[in-house]
């Protein structure tokens, strides 16, 4: 299988090239075009009770695609997301890492999809009670908003709630407020994520929930 992440950061789409036999799982609504001889198969996204844990919880869709090739021709698939903003490619290499919710595109080869517990700090701030985890020796395509950056933590590192993406389960994380408390409200950060050990962090450089606040006042 071949892929190639076009048209970033801003616009980026996944061209996906099946070989015979070869096959792609999507998050529902991500395919822009897709050859006609290639097979689609709709599904609960990782069985039924997993895909209801992961819609309610994890921010995902209830249903899946699957995308196979069954004919003796490469055939071409084009992915996307619903947002402005890049698309980075994570080979696992046996990592697990956990996911924001929205971010999951799609995956191939052996990746092990759930929800992790993020605990009631992280519900508060507005992040949800559970992450999606991915798992196994696959690549699994996500995206953000904006631009996408890597870094890798040795230590602490902190980031605004609002523009983390990915981390790797090796990073113990918890929610704070950026200084105290008057400070926090008066600066506008908030909250922020605090990641301590080893590890690979994954951000977006715009915020969606920045965009909303930008745009309340004026409408």
């Amino acid at each position: 299988m071949k892929y190639e992440i076009k048209y970033k950061p801003a616009f980026s789409t996944i061209f996906v090239t099946l070989g015979s036999g070869e096959s792609i799982t999507a998050e529902a609504g991500a395919m822009a075009s897709m050859d006609g001889a290639l097979t689609m198969k709709t599904h609960w996204f990782g069985g039924f009770f997993s895909a209801l844990l992961k819609s309610w919880f994890g921010g995902e869709s209830l249903f899946a695609n699957t995308f196979s090739n069954p004919t003796n021709q490469p055939r071409t698939l084009v992915l996307t997301q619903s947002s402005v903003g890049d698309i980075e490619a994570l080979p696992l290499q046996g990592k697990t890492f956990g996911f924001e919710a929205g971010t999951y595109i799609a995956h191939i080869g052996n990746v092990k999809l759930g929800v992790r517990w993020a605990g009631f700090k992280s519900w508060f701030s507005g992040e949800g009670l559970f992450k999606l985890q991915a798992s196994g020796d696959g690549t699994i395509f996500f995206g953000g908003y904006g631009g996408i950056s890597k870094k890798q933590v040795s230590g602490e590192f902190i980031v605004d709630t609002g523009h983390l993406l990915a981390y790797e389960s090796t990073l113990k994380m918890n929610i704070g407020l950026a200084g105290g408390l008057f400070g926090s409200v008066t600066s506008g950060e908030g909250f922020v994520m605090k990641l301590v050990g080893r590890g690979d962090v994954y951000m977006q450089s715009r915020s969606i929930d920045g965009l909303v606040k930008f745009l309340r006042p004026k409408l």
